[in-house]
């Protein structure tokens, strides 16, 4: 049964609440950050050998380039630890709109949410990001040798693994809101060829090359991941079918 409702103040006032604590846990984990933030940007470069095999391939040449790219870092780190928490909070928030099967069902999917991003970070962090750093130090550098800037290093790696972790979810979205009876399988269906555009397009805007075999290398799953989250949602629409008729036949006797 849903809570009776509340006056706007109380709203706004439940709202403040969460984010003050959704605030506090990004802040505490973002000092926790700043400690290690040198092995932070240590793990970045990992997937970059090349790069960091010849001394002076990578520079800064801002006096606070480092300094940003340290609070960056540092910042990014805390929001993805401290994420648990925010979607908690969240979930909170909106709890009391919800019915007690719908509260249940957004609480047992934390897990699963933060699972697939960080699916998707791995993804991005030992298959996509070495090729594709590796095709766009090798372009032209016959012609000039590069000189890359951290700072332009870290934030190609940090958004490729931010957008990598973001599309993994599909599969868990369409279960979820399948779920909840918010949209139908054969809406999904009819969603397959448009989405196999929008995969390439989405492969296109994430990766920062030109290169196809990058594209696809991002298209590629996340088709698979659609054809996931598709499969997921019929599962889900059954098994809530066959609720509904448990719930029919034990009200008609």
């Amino acid at each position: 049964m849903r809570d009776q409702p509340k006056s706007l103040r109380v709203h706004l006032q439940e709202l403040r609440k969460r984010l003050t604590i959704a605030l506090a846990a990004v802040a505490v984990t973002t000092v926790l950050s700043f400690i290690f933030w040198e092995r932070i940007v240590d793990f970045l470069l990992v997937p970059a050998d090349d790069l960091t095999e010849i001394e002076g391939r990578l520079v800064f040449i801002e006096v606070t380039e480092m300094f940003g790219v340290m609070m960056k870092v540092s910042m990014m780190a805390g929001l993805v630890i401290a994420s648990p928490v925010v979607f908690m909070q969240t979930i909170m928030f909106v709890a009391p709109a919800l019915t007690a099967k719908e509260k249940l069902y957004l609480y047992s999917f934390v897990p699963a949410v933060l699972l697939s991003f960080f699916a998707g970070a791995a993804f991005g962090y030992y298959v996509l990001i070495p090729p594709a750093i590796e095709f766009l130090v090798g372009f032209g550098n016959d012609i000039a040798q590069p000189t890359i800037r951290i700072s332009n290093y870290v934030n190609v790696v940090v958004m490729l693994l931010f957008w990598m972790g973001l599309v993994f979810e599909t599969p868990v979205v369409m279960f979820l809101l399948a779920k909840l009876r918010v949209v139908k399988p054969s809406a999904y269906s009819k969603f397959r060829r448009p989405w196999v555009v929008i995969a390439f397009v989405l492969g296109a805007i994430i990766t920062p090359t030109f290169d196809p075999v990058n594209q696809t290398l991002v298209a590629a799953p996340l088709i698979v991941l659609y054809e996931i989250g598709l499969w997921l949602s019929k599962l889900a629409a059954r098994e809530g079918k066959r609720a509904r008729t448990r719930v029919a036949q034990t009200q008609g006797t």
